[in-house]
Formats: structure tokens, C-alpha cells, sequence
């Protein structure tokens, strides 16, 4: 079982930035992909950056790509996502998610799930 918690959310003006964190709970959290997704009000939960376990592969969608940076610390249990050069359309929930198979786009994929927090960003 692992236990996903996040912070860092908040409310921003366009082209500031937010660093959001995962807490992660268990032993194991090492061995875990860590995802990040977001959901817009009426709009389909999706991808935002992926990282493997070891942190050594990350993945990030187009939109976010060259702005926003996923990391993690294993020995803290977090991961992390910073975020730049914020534009309105990322308002959003943000989620953290665990995957114990493959570091995957796919949030169908995930087995854990943290409950959110909010980011927005003001025009």
C-alpha cells in the first residue's frame, strides 16, 4: 500500500511559478513510477510528466514540455514537480499517482492516488 499526499498548490499569476510536492507513505516507494496528471473543471483527467523509480527516465507532455520539471528524492519518499512559466490554461487539480509496473502515460495504469491540489493561474 502506499499513501500519496500533496502540497504546493495555490493560486499564481501567469509566468510565475509553483513547485508542487508528493509525499509518499511504505517502504517501498523506491520501486514505484510516480506520475503527475491534472484535471480541469469538465475536462478529462490527463497526463502531465512521468518518472521511473530510479528517476533516471521522465516523460512529459507536449504542453508542459520545457516548463515544467519532475523530480524525485527516494531517501525523502517525495516527488516533486516544478513549474514554470505558468499559463492559465494549467489551472487545474493537480494529482500525484504511484505505479508499481512502468513509467507510463497512462493513468489507467496507476494503482495510487493522492487527493489533489489546486493550482491557479491568474491572467
Amino acid at each position: 500500500q502506499v499513501q500519496l499526499v500533496e502540497s504546493g498548490g495555490g493560486l499564481v499569476q501567469a509566468g510565475g511559478s509553483l513547485r508542487l510536492s508528493c509525499a509518499a507513505s511504505g517502504r517501498t516507494f523506491s520501486s514505484y513510477a510516480m506520475g503527475w496528471f491534472r484535471q480541469a473543471p469538465g475536462k478529462e483527467r490527463e497526463f502531465v510528466a512521468v518518472i521511473s523509480w530510479s528517476g533516471r527516465s521522465t516523460r512529459y507532455a507536449d504542453s508542459v514540455k520545457g516548463r515544467f520539471t519532475i523530480s524525485r528524492d527516494n531517501a525523502k519518499n517525495t516527488v516533486y514537480l516544478q513549474m514554470n512559466s505558468l499559463k492559465p490554461e494549467d489551472t487545474a487539480v493537480y494529482y500525484c499517482a504511484a505505479n508499481d509496473n512502468i513509467a507510463t502515460m497512462d493513468y489507467k495504469e496507476y494503482d495510487y492516488w493522492g487527493q489533489g491540489t489546486q493550482v491557479t493561474v491568474s491572467s
